[in-house]
């Protein structure tokens, strides 16, 4: 990794262009050919340290006002059968692992405290889990957090 790849990671972290070559105006940003800032971002991407690059989006804006966290305890030979259910409900945003007695955390987005109960509780019915090994934390108040890894001081231009 060099410094043009923090820059274009610092440029990665802002809002991304909505025109049809996005790469190329970011590519502009950093003084970077279009094609060179798609070979690094696929360099960054296949190396791990681009994950995804995806939008944010304001669920209230879509009608998805509620939400909640979800914890499962679940045995370790049913974890990818029990993750794969999961997975496969469109009202599921996030979902992870934890070496933790309660070994699977996801979010749930729905329009209200209803239908999230719902669509839970046909998880729990065909993921076999009981409301004993389960935790159910319902948003109460939302708070966006905007995070910012910056890879370049704000101070420097990133070419030295």
């Amino acid at each position: 990794m060099d410094q043009i790849d923090l820059l274009l990671l610092d440029a990665l972290q802002d809002d991304l262009p909505l025109t049809p070559r996005p790469w190329k105006e970011i590519g502009d940003q950093i003084e970077l050919g279009e094609e060179e800032c798609l070979e690094r971002i696929c360099r960054l991407k296949e190396s791990g340290i681009i994950r995804t690059i995806s939008p944010v989006l304001e669920s209230r804006k879509f009608g998805l006002n509620a939400g909640s966290l979800i914890a499962f305890h679940i045995p370790e030979e049913q974890i990818d059968e029990v993750a794969a259910i999961i997975n496969s409900y469109p009202e599921v945003s996030h979902n992870y692992r934890r070496d933790h007695y309660y070994s699977i955390w996801f979010t749930i987005a729905g329009g209200t405290g209803e239908e999230i109960e719902s669509t839970l509780s046909d998880i729990q019915k065909r993921a076999g889990i009981s409301d004993e090994d389960m935790i159910s934390l319902p948003t109460i108040r939302s708070y966006k957090i905007d995070v910012r890894f910056h890879c370049i001081p704000e101070e420097s231009d990133g070419r030295d």
